[in-house]
């Protein structure tokens, strides 16, 4: 359990990395932005600028999650980073809206000129940063297997790629095609719709206790490998936060005693914690 605990706080300093990088990038991406008049430069700069306060709620998040049971509470707070995941995609749908229709407005409007080199090194100079962001926050989500990180590293990735794309349409400018620049800025705002819309998803695949099947069949071949167990009669799983609870039905022999069949299902349990990590195991045992 303190373990767990201790995850989560090890969690917090990915998102807080993640937070620094976007505050420093998405200021300078709209300061050259301006200066070099990058419709898609600035795009890119509002995409940073909400992934700050997505990063805020997901470090909100993890923090709420390392609350203790309570009265109310009495499974834990683990719940709370994914909530988090869910209210930072929202807030990027909104942007993503706000970016689409900036640069549609952009494309059609009457005077267009090509931007400064300038933005294009910017690009390239905050795409390098955000890869290396990414790398370490994805190593860290898989070293504590925090879904709430995972998620950061994958946002992280999308924003290195969503700046080469930015380079591509400013350099594209500069050939007497001054159009393709708030072009790009609207696959931008495409890209920070999509970003939001599989956070959004995976987050309500979670708190609708929706889980890998193939995961289940894992921990089900698992079960059915253990010492006495003669079949698995139900198995079910579901996430708390980062973790998993796993219910399963284990048929044993008949003839078995109480304290035999409680030594199987105790055994169940500790194989499924130690070969997949599970959180938490209820084994009900039935005659066969």
């Amino acid at each position: 359990m303190e373990q767990k605990y201790n995850d989560l706080k090890l969690g917090e300093r990915g998102v807080i990395i993640s937070i620094i990088a976007y505050i420093c990038l998405s200021s300078l991406k709209l300061l050259i932005g301006y200066i070099a008049n990058s419709e898609a430069l600035k795009a890119d700069g509002l995409n940073n600028a909400t992934d700050i306060i997505a990063s805020v709620a997901v470090l909100i998040g993890l923090r709420v999650s390392q609350k203790p049971a309570d009265k109310d509470h009495p499974y834990g707070h683990w719940k709370a980073e994914t909530v988090a995941s869910m209210v930072a995609s929202f807030i990027m749908i909104v942007v993503g809206i706000q970016v689409l229709f900036g640069a549609v407005q952009s494309v059609f409007a009457s005077k267009q000129e090509a931007p400064d080199l300038i933005s294009a090194w910017t690009g390239i100079f905050c795409a390098i940063v955000m890869f290396f962001v990414y790398r370490y926050n994805r190593n860290l989500g898989r070293k504590i297997n925090s879904q709430g990180l995972m998620a950061a590293a994958k946002d992280n990735l999308s924003d290195a790629w969503v700046s080469i794309g930015t380079v591509i349409g400013i350099i594209g400018s500069q050939f007497a095609l001054p159009w393709l620049d708030p072009l790009t800025a609207f696959i931008v705002g495409l890209l920070i719709c999509k970003t939001a819309w599989d956070i959004f998803r995976d987050a309500s695949h979670h708190l609708t206790d929706g889980y890998d099947t193939e995961k289940m069949e894992a921990y089900k071949e698992t079960v059915l490998s253990q010492f006495g167990v003669k079949g698995v009669k139900d198995i079910k799983a579901r996430n708390y936060g980062n973790n998993s609870v796993v219910d399963v039905v284990i048929l044993v022999n008949s003839n078995l005693g109480i304290r035999d069949a409680h030594d199987i299902s105790t055994e169940v349990e500790e194989a499924l914690k130690v070969e997949h990590g599970v959180y938490d195991v209820h084994v009900h045992v039935e005659p066969n």
